[in-house]
C-alpha cells in the first residue's frame, strides 16, 4: 500500500496525551518561575534530585539537576556517591519504560516535535547515524571530562545553551562582558541544530543525546513493551508517518534502541500495534 504522507494519527489519543505530558513535565522541571523574572538559579532543597528528562541545572527555572551533568561531575572529580545515586535513578526509570521519558517527559523533545511542524523541505536522517550518540556518551561525557577535569559536554550542550547560557547572558551584564569564543561556538551549534529540527524529526534525540543513549539500553528489558501482530499488520506505514524517530515498527519492533515509546503507533487503524507491561524478559 502507498505510504501516507499526511500525519494520519497526529491528532489521535496517544499523540494528544503525549503532548499534554510533554508540556506538563516541562513546567514541572522548571517550576521556579521566580528565576525567570529575576534571573537567579534555584538552590532549594530538591535541587540535588535528578531530572528524568534533559533539562539544564542552570536554567533559571530548573528545580532539579541534569543527570548528564552529574555523571560528568563524577567522571571529572570522582564523586562516586553522587554517580551511584544517579545511575541507580536512571536504571530505575529505564527499567520501567526504556526511553519512555524521551517520548513523554523531555522539554527538548517537545521543542523538536514543535519545530518539525514548521512547513519546510524535510530531510531523512540516515539510520546508521543513531549510533553516534553512544560515542558522544563515552567520549564527551565520560572520557574527556575524566582527562581534563572539565565538563565538556555541558560546555557545548545545546540544551544548556538554550535554557541557561542565553538567559544568563541576557540577565547578567557581567556575563555578557565575559562571553567569548566558546559562547559563540555554543550559539552556532544551537542555531544549526534548531534549523535541523525544522527539517528532520528529532535529530538531537536520534544522533546526539547521551541521556537517550543510556535509556535506550533498557528498551529490550523494560517493563513497558510494544508488540506488533504481524498477521494483522497491513504495512500501511501510518505508524511510520507519525513516528518521531522514523521507525517502521513492523520491521524493527518495539524493542528497537531508537524507539522513544511515544506510543503513537499504538493508534494503529487495524490494531496491529499494542503496548503491555511485562515483568519477564
Amino acid at each position: 500500500m502507498p505510504v501516507m504522507h499526511r500525519d494520519y494519527l497526529a491528532d489521535r489519543p496517544q499523540a494528544m496525551k503525549q503532548r499534554i505530558s510533554q508540556i506538563l513535565s516541562t513546567f514541572l522541571y522548571n517550576a521556579y518561575l521566580k528565576g525567570f523574572i529575576i534571573g537567579t538559579i534555584y538552590q532549594g532543597n530538591i535541587k540535588f534530585l535528578n531530572c528524568p528528562g534533559f533539562n539544564c541545572y542552570s536554567c533559571p527555572g530548573a528545580v532539579s539537576a541534569c543527570p548528564i551533568g552529574i555523571i560528568q561531575f563524577f567522571a571529572a572529580h570522582g564523586a562516586y556517591y553522587i554517580s551511584f545515586y544517579t545511575l541507580g535513578f536512571l536504571s530505575l526509570v529505564g527499567s520501567i519504560g526504556g526511553r519512555l521519558v524521551c517520548g513523554w517527559a523531555c522539554p527538548f523533545g517537545l521543542l523538536q516535535d514543535v519545530l518539525y511542524k514548521i512547513k519546510s523541505p524535510k530531510w531523512n536522517i540516515p539510520a546508521f547515524s543513531h549510533y553516534a550518540k553512544y560515542p558522544i556518551l563515552i567520549v564527551l561525557v565520560l572520557i574527556i571530562p575524566y582527562l581534563t577535569k572539565e565538563p565538556w559536554f555541558c560546555k557545548l550542550c545545546p540544551v544548556g545553551t538554550l535554557e541557561a547560557g542565553i538567559p544568563q547572558v541576557l540577565y547578567n551584564a557581567d556575563l555578557r562582558q565575559l562571553a567569548g569564543r566558546l559562547f559563540q561556538i555554543k550559539i552556532v551549534i544551537l542555531a544549526v541544530l534548531l534549523l535541523w529540527m525544522v527539517a528532520s524529526k528529532r535529530p538531537f534525540c536520534r544522533t546526539m543525546c547521551p541521556l537517550g543513549a543510556i535509556y535506550s539500553l533498557f528498551n529490550k528489558v523494560s517493563f513497558l513493551r510494544i508488540e506488533v501482530d504481524i498477521n494483522r499488520c497491513i504495512k500501511c506505514n501510518k505508524c511510520y508517518a507519525v513516528c518521531p524517530v522514523a521507525i517502521k515498527v513492523y520491521e524493527e519492533g518495539g524493542a528497537s534502541l531508537k524507539c522513544i515509546r511515544c506510543l503513537r503507533c499504538t493508534d494503529c487503524p487495524v490494531n496491529a500495534v499494542s503496548y503491555k507491561l511485562k515483568l519477564t524478559l
